[in-house]
């Protein structure tokens, strides 16, 4: 994980492990914050971005993931 103070504390209560991140302009806590969840709302599935892509899963992974169907 490579994020610092305010996103570390909420990926860690979230349990994302995988992730870089990077605070552009205000690193004010309270806006760090609302940042981050709106990143998290605006967050797709692998399978919605193949379908707007019009690719299958297997093309974009090289395999596909478990659980889902290319």
């Amino acid at each position: 994980m490579i994020a610092g103070g305010t996103m570390r504390a909420i990926f860690d209560v979230m349990g994302v492990q995988d992730v870089v991140s990077k605070i552009l302009r205000s690193a004010n806590p309270h806006n760090v914050v609302r940042a981050t969840f709106e990143a998290f709302k605006n967050m797709e599935t692998p399978r919605i971005v193949s379908r707007k892509r019009d690719k299958k899963l297997s093309e974009i992974f090289g395999k596909v993931p478990s659980g889902e169907e290319a």
